[in-house]
Formats: structure tokens, sequence, C-alpha cells
């Protein structure tokens, strides 16, 4: 299995765009093995070498900028990559060369390129940054409507297995009563939610029309994504967005 997905969208050749699987890194059981995550109890070392390996299958080895994901809605703006870990999370940057990388293991990301190719961004769209209007907060940053975006949505966590309270469908039926449609009222109550349906109709809502889709399931797909909500201590894949110079 590669190590690397390229991400199909009609964005131009000057965008780099992938997101990892688990496949192909140096992290022992339960990490196994292209962890890209530095914060679940893996091996530092194993970590440092799967990061290394990433920037290696990039064009020109590019340095990936990481974020401390916090599950909040802050979008940072990136200029030159730095060692040190910035607390938002989402990135957005008009320079060449500097890759943005957001990690998930059923979380939702989202990677934005302007159609001049000028201009990109990372989310990490987990429900609560969703929630957060963390979408609309990366969206300004473009100096472009919305109109002249172009999205993709990669895997997460899926509409089958992705299981919310209540609490969670008020939070996005209070944003757009539309939203609704994306829970599915299970027997006990409780909702089964479908994170690519809401990103996607949050995007449309923005005005972003041009939105691709790698819509495979990290939880069913086990040989090959990370899962929080199946094995718990586990890896994190990441997703990265890079514009040569």
């Amino acid at each position: 299995m590669t190590s690397l997905i390229q991400v199909k969208w009609p964005a131009k050749k000057s965008i780099i765009a992938a997101t990892t699987t688990r496949s192909g890194g140096f992290s022992e059981p339960p990490y196994r093995s292209f962890n890209l995550g530095d914060h679940v109890g893996d091996n530092p070392n194993d970590v440092i070498n799967n990061r290394q390996l990433l920037s290696d299958l990039l064009p020109h080895k590019q340095s990936v900028q990481w974020l401390n994901q916090v599950h909040g809605s802050e979008v940072v703006e990136i200029n030159s990559p730095s060692g040190n870990l910035i607390s938002a999370d989402a990135a957005y940057t008009t320079k060449a060369n500097v890759a943005l990388a957001v990690l998930t293991a059923d979380c939702l990301p989202i990677l934005l390129v302007n159609k001049q190719a000028t201009e990109i961004a990372a989310i990490h769209g987990g429900w609560r940054p969703l929630a957060a209007n963390i979408i609309q907060h990366t969206l300004a940053k473009f100096s472009c409507d919305a109109q002249n975006i172009i999205a993709w949505l990669g895997p997460c966590i899926g509409n089958k297995a992705f299981i919310v309270g209540v609490e969670v469908k008020q939070q996005f039926t209070l944003i757009d009563q539309q939203l609704s449609s994306a829970f599915s009222l299970q027997a006990n109550g409780k909702y089964l939610a479908d994170l690519h349906c809401i990103a996607k109709h949050l995007l449309s809502q923005a005005g972003v029309t041009a939105i691709s889709q790698l819509q495979e399931c990290t939880v069913a797909n086990s040989d090959k994504y990370f899962s929080y909500r199946r094995d718990g201590k586990t890896g994190r894949m990441a997703s990265i967005i890079c514009m040569l110079g």
C-alpha cells in the first residue's frame, strides 16, 4: 500500500496536495507504521523519522508546518515553516514551498486552493471546529471570492460509524437548519453524523462550488487508515498542501 495518496482535483499542477495512509513508516504497533502525530505516545524518534520520510516524499523535500490542534476555530497565516508548534486548527499561506499540514485519525481534513494557485489552506475539520465556523474563518483569509476557491475533503469517520448525541446535532442546526439532513436518528436516541455532508454544505453555502472528495471511512479501513474511534491508542495521518515555487 502506498504511503501517500495524491489529491485528485482540478487544481493546477503547481499545487502539491496529498494525504498519508498508515503504511510505509517506522512506528511499531499500535502506531504501525507511518504515524505522524507526536502527541499520541509513540516513540519520538520514530515520529521524527516518519516526518522526515514525509518531507522526502515531497518534490523539493519541503519542510512541513505542524500545528497544535485544539479543536477550535483559530486560523494561522504561515510565511515560513517553523519548528515551533502553533496552536490552531487551520493554516493559510500565500508563500511558495511552504507545506501546510493537518493531522487526523477520524476528523475531516479539508484542503483549499484558489484557482490562480496563489493561496492555499489546510483545515482540521473535526466536528467542533466545523461547528465553530472554521471553514468560514479560513475562507475569510483568502483575497478572492469563495467562488474562486477549490476544496478537497479527505478520509474521515464515515456516516455509518460516527455516533453523536443530540447536542451535536443541535449545534449544527443552530448554524443552518438544513444541516439536520446530515444526521440520522438511531433507535437508541443517538445520531449517525456525516462530516462530509456537513462540510460540503458549509462550503457550498459560503460560495465554494468546486468540491472534490475522497469519501473513505477511516473506521472501516483498518489496514489503510488510523482511527481513534476504532482503536483508541493509534497514530495520525497527515493531509498536506504546498505551492511549488
